[in-house]
């Protein structure tokens, strides 16, 4: 009998099952590694395939309408991305325009700010002119590399702006044959797995759906609510630090305290101590609103996920690819454990009750 050696078993029972544990987790902790560092290898194949797949979780009810209106498929589709062209175009310029218009208040603010603290707790002989004048040293040492990097920032911004425009393609093919996505699982699915791969899949999405729109509608409902408050206590810039804290909530945790943070040390730099406290109060009070109602209001059909797991995941996108990566760590996050627990939902054995 196998574990045994002359009808006496080698290892204890709980020994063998961590074992058997332990080789699970190496084989499958060994194929996500693989997984990330061929996604990391092809990143401009990979990136547009899953910013198109949020873009299309975002859009899939706008699509879902005209389709029902009688709209043909395609012509709906096309409508649906001339659409979130012209709606993310205008936003873009929007949201740039406000920090341009007042970038130079903020960095202003955010400078004083610095140099009050540089003179309550700075170094002795430690100033912002010293640290000027070190940077302009450096620039003249390593000023030879700057051709170098003037390319490199073109090629960068060349590789996304082709990123972008093949998301945009992607989200049109994902809308129009998203009927077709049920047959192509069941057909590469083994054996009878089609009806489950199909559901978790279909989970998957959902997750993505819910966060993607949740999402978008509470960083909405942030940057209107700390706008109108920086806007009454006359802190300045007030509209580039609410689009600022809109595009920081699509990072959990991080982004609104960054952007909150900035806020509160535009207003103590400008305003004083007071207003400062005043617009601490004001950040703290979204935070809490955002916490405690429109998070289990608005994504309460979302898979929802403990704040260490969304801390790990943020960690882990950074690590991978940087912003982006963090921008895309959650939502995916949130797939895998929608697919996770409908998996368990339907492979779990129930006892019988009494």
């Amino acid at each position: 009998m196998r574990g045994r050696v002359d009808g006496v078993q080698l290892l204890p029972e709980p020994v063998r099952r961590l074992a058997a544990w332990c080789a699970v987790v190496l084989l499958v902790s060994g194929v996500v590694y693989v997984a990330v560092r061929l996604c990391a290898a092809f990143r401009t194949a990979v990136i547009p395939v899953l910013l198109a797949l949020l873009g299309t979780a975002l859009l899939r009810p706008l699509y879902r309408q005209l389709v029902r209106a009688k709209v043909n498929r395609s012509i709906a589709a096309g409508v649906t991305c001339a659409a979130v062209v012209a709606v993310a175009g205008g936003a873009v310029y929007i949201v740039v325009a406000a920090l341009v218009d007042s970038g130079d208040q903020i960095v202003a603010s955010l400078r004083q700010a610095a140099e009050s603290i540089t003179e309550h707790f700075g170094a002795a002989g430690t100033s912002l002119d010293d640290l000027a004048a070190n940077s302009r040293d450096l620039l003249s040492r390593f000023g030879g590399t700057a051709a170098s990097n003037v390319i490199h920032g073109v090629s960068v911004v060349g590789e996304a702006i082709a990123m972008a425009v093949l998301a945009l393609l992607l989200v049109f093919f994902f809308l129009r044959d998203s009927r077709r996505a049920a047959d192509t699982l069941r057909a590469l699915s083994p054996g009878g797995a089609g009806d489950t791969v199909e559901a978790m899949a279909r989970r998957a999405f959902e997750a993505v759906e819910g966060f993607m729109r949740g999402t978008t509608l509470i960083a909405l409902i942030d940057a209107v609510c700390i706008t109108v408050g920086l806007l009454v206590l006359g802190v300045p810039g007030a509209v580039g630090l609410g689009a600022l804290v809109f595009v920081g909530a699509y990072i959990p945790y991080l982004g609104a305290f960054i952007s909150g943070a900035v806020a509160v040390l535009v207003a103590l730099a400008d305003r004083g101590f007071v207003i400062a406290l005043w617009a601490l109060g004001i950040v703290l009070a979204v935070q809490l609103l955002e916490g405690h109602v429109l998070q289990p209001v608005i994504q309460s059909r979302t898979v929802q996920m403990h704040p260490a797991v969304v801390m790990v995941a943020l960690t882990g996108g950074a690590a991978v690819a940087g912003i982006l990566g963090m921008l895309l760590a959650v939502p995916l996050t949130a797939a895998v454990f929608g697919g996770v627990h409908e998996m368990r939902a339907r492979y779990t054995i129930r006892e019988p009750s009494g």
